[in-house]
Order: structure tokens, then C-alpha cells, then sequence
């Protein structure tokens, strides 16, 4: 059986920027920044034909690569019930519209459909039993994230493996988003100028 998601793997300078913050905030339990990633669709356990179904429907998908930022910090759960610490993820409709299209290529596939509503982020700690005033002071501190925007050009079929330390993501399948027509003309231009 395989253990699926669907998601976009984040460039190293994100990565090294997210990891930055990991320090001073008491219970944390951090997220290895190898596993960063901004999950599209969790699938969860299939057999392998199934996985060969769900990369089929995926090849298909037709989406433009597009940029996209991080913008701040986000806590899900409140007070002492809060479970996870995330990067939010700024306004990206394309980063929607990528999503819509991975989620009907799963359900074609023949995985039922998500019931929870698409919140892109980026987990960067989880929590047991966290001091609430700790949490607060930790996201007013670090709540201003100066990430530059990133382009994302392919999206990444993940098997999770479970381990003693936690999760680890391993990339089984890239699938490339193709260039706006103004990148596809500015990258042709400076073909014909290379000579």
C-alpha cells in the first residue's frame, strides 16, 4: 500500500527562510524542513493500481505555472487546543485553480471527493499541550514574513513513509505546469537572440 498526497515541494531559499524560525517557542515539535511542502490533496493509503490511476489523471491536468508568496503566520486550534503552527500563503488564484484541477484528476480516479475546504500552508510545527501565551508572543514576533514570491512550475505526487521520527516525503512522480504565454514569448526572444 501506498501512503499518498499531492502537493508542491518548496524551493531551498523558502525552505532555509522557514527554518530560520525554529527557536524559542517551548513544546514545539518542528517540522524537518526537507518535509516542508504546501499539500493540494491528501489521498491517503492505496494499492499500487490505484497510485497508477491517480499519476494517470494527473499527467492530464492543463494548468499555467504562476508565482506565489508567503504572508505571515497562522496557528490552527486556539489556546491550549491549538495543534499546528503554519505559514499562511498570500492571495494566489492560480494556486485554486491548480487545486480544483488536481482534486477532480483524484476523484476521476476514483477517490471520493475532499470534504474540507482547500487552506493552503505551509507546516512548520506541531504542538501536544502548548502555553497559549508563548504561542501568541512567538506569531506577533515572527508574523512578517520578508520571503520573496516563488514560481511554481510543477506540482509532485508524494508517497509519506512513516518512521520513528516522524513522516518522511519522498517526490514519486513531478508534473510540469506549463509556461504563460508572456514567459513562452520572452524565453523564445532570448532564444533567437542567443543565436
Amino acid at each position: 500500500m501506498y501512503r499518498l498526497f499531492v502537493g508542491l515541494a518548496l524551493p531551498d531559499f523558502i525552505r532555509d527562510e522557514l527554518a530560520l524560525l525554529q527557536d524559542g517557542l517551548p513544546g514545539a515539535r518542528w517540522v524537518d524542513p526537507d518535509n516542508y511542502h504546501i499539500t493540494l490533496r491528501f489521498i491517503g493509503e492505496v494499492d499500487r493500481y490505484t497510485a497508477a490511476d491517480i499519476d494517470s489523471t494527473l499527467q492530464g491536468i492543463d494548468a499555467g505555472s504562476f508565482e506565489m508568496s508567503l504572508s505571515g503566520l497562522g496557528l490552527f486550534g486556539h489556546g491550549r487546543k491549538t495543534r499546528a503552527l503554519f505559514a499562511q500563503i498570500g492571495s494566489a488564484p492560480e494556486l485554486s485553480h491548480l487545486q480544483s484541477k488536481v482534486e477532480s484528476a483524484v476523484v476521476r480516479a476514483g477517490q471520493p471527493p475532499e470534504p474540507r475546504k482547500f487552506s493552503p500552508h505551509v507546516t512548520l510545527a506541531r504542538f501536544r499541550s502548548p502555553h497559549p501565551d508563548h504561542l501568541q508572543s512567538f506569531v506577533e514576533r515572527n508574523g512578517l514574513l520578508g520571503i520573496r514570491p516563488f514560481a511554481v512550475e510543477q506540482f509532485v505526487l508524494f508517497e509519506s513513509h512513516m518512521g520513528k521520527g516522524g513522516s518522511v516525503y519522498e517526490e514519486l512522480a513531478e508534473y510540469p505546469l506549463r509556461l504563460p504565454m508572456a514567459w513562452k514569448a520572452e524565453a523564445q526572444r532570448a532564444a533567437v537572440e542567443a543565436g
